[in-house]
């Protein structure tokens, strides 16, 4: 954790603002230039709001804010946003790439599982990754040797240490950092700090001792009762509906895709759904899907004004027909992820339909999605990160095909899709 994050990225954002122990960029030009290094900072600032809470705090502005950067933000920042904002803001693509071939490597070491070739292929890219670092940044030259901290040398034993310990994860710093983090208040003395500090360590293990004996792990939380507010739907199991709940009155054009998404679910002709459906549905705010995964929001139902991290956008998976364009093949169907924005979330109660096929003979309560499509344009060349400047078309989808809420990184007029539930999904220390 230290050794990347609060080190060798840390140089490298100073590098490339030209502040890193007044050294200029030499015969390299991998400085960006004023503006263009603040532009990035607000892009930096302003995806905070696109981005939900889940994935972790607010990004800061990398360019002035100078106090709020922690391990945990300036590994989210490097990994999912710099990709972005840094593309195509270089001088030369050669230094875009050298980082995203750290990017690359950091994300195998983050893996939750990681084979002997892998570990192979991390000994041989940090090895690489260093050469080219110290012909970019060091040149070779001994006025530079700056450039050269000891962290950088300390890349090409990480493989080594993957292979004695396993994957970094079961091993980083996250832990006892917090816990040093959770003593500091109990620091109650200056005359005495250690006194203090070895009250509190007392006092808690004899607390998680009582927990443990007698399993008190609520009664001795020490902490608010969470009123559950969750409503389950029978048939549901895989996700929660959470307030608020109001009454929507369906417009022809939503009852018009509501029809084509059911006619296919009960092989039956629209005007016999038509005649199954009820003109008043329940919406509901949100969902959560289970057992802790991602809690996501409806956008039609956010409070006018409210200051909220958007977390309406969603991966949802859809079967098609691979032959669709082919009027005389059959049809094959494959699963294919689209994204989009969550704008509804319907509870429907469906009349029985007896010419269905199979025939429908009782009440069914349906729990439906209304997406409003994102049109990606483009894909990263290495990392999987989707771009889309506009959105599409507005159809109805089994709530069970949405898959996570993602984030959005806008960039020069269009935005960036971070799906952390695809190739990019790692792992992330979570304080109890």
């Amino acid at each position: 954790m230290h050794l990347i994050w609060e080190n060798v990225v840390k140089n490298l954002m100073h590098l490339w603002a030209g502040t890193y122990k007044d050294l200029d960029q030499g015969s390299e030009e991998y400085q960006m230039h004023g503006p263009i290094w603040e532009e990035v900072g607000k892009a930096s600032a302003d995806s905070g709001s696109t981005i939900p809470f889940v994935f972790g705090p607010r990004p800061p502005n990398v360019a002035s804010d100078k106090i709020s950067w922690t391990a945990d933000t300036r590994s989210f920042w490097f990994q999912y946003i710099a990709p972005v904002l840094l593309r195509g803001r270089f001088l030369h693509d050669k230094y875009y790439d050298h980082f995203i071939e750290l990017v690359h490597l950091i994300m195998v070491c983050l893996q939750f599982e990681i084979t002997e070739a892998e570990i192979d292929e991390l000994r041989q890219g940090f090895i690489h990754w260093v050469k080219t670092y110290e012909d970019i940044y060091y040149q070779h030259d001994p006025s530079r040797l700056s450039a050269c901290p000891l962290t950088i040398h300390a890349l090409l034993h990480i493989a080594d240490s993957i292979l004695e310990t396993g994957p970094v994860w079961t091993a980083w710093a996250f832990p006892m950092e917090r816990y040093c983090g959770a003593l500091q208040p109990a620091i109650r003395s200056r005359r005495f700090p250690y006194s203090s500090l070895n009250r509190y360590v007392l006092d808690r293990a004899r607390l998680t001792h009582l927990k443990v004996i007698y399993g008190l792990y609520d009664t001795l939380s020490l902490q608010p009762s969470h009123k559950d507010t969750s409503t389950s739907i029978p048939g549901y199991d895989t996700f929660v509906l959470m307030p608020q709940r109001s009454p929507l009155t369906l417009n022809r054009t939503l009852m018009d895709k509501i029809l084509s998404c059911l006619t296919l679910r009960f092989t039956a002709t629209p005007n016999e759904v038509r005649a199954a459906l009820p003109r008043t549905v329940e919406q509901w705010a949100k969902l959560r899907i289970l057992p802790e995964g991602d809690t996501i929001r409806a956008a039609d139902l956010q409070n006018p004004g409210e200051d909220t991290r958007d977390a309406t956008y969603v991966r949802y998976e859809l079967l098609v027909d691979k032959n669709a364009r082919y009027r005389n093949r059959p049809a094959i169907m494959e699963p294919r992820t689209f994204y989009g924005q969550l704008l509804h979330i319907l509870v429907i109660d469906v009349k029985p339909i007896p010419t269905a096929v199979p025939p429908k003979t009782t009440d069914t309560k349906l729990v439906l999605g209304v997406i409003r499509t994102c049109v990606t344009d483009g894909d990263h060349n290495v990392l999987d990160i989707h771009y889309y400047k506009n959105h599409g078309r507005v159809e109805v989808v089994e709530i069970t095909t949405i898959q996570c809420v993602v984030g959005r990184v806008k960039d020069r007029g269009r935005f960036a899709i971070i799906d952390r539930s695809g190739a990019l999904a790692r792992p992330e220390f979570v304080h109890d």
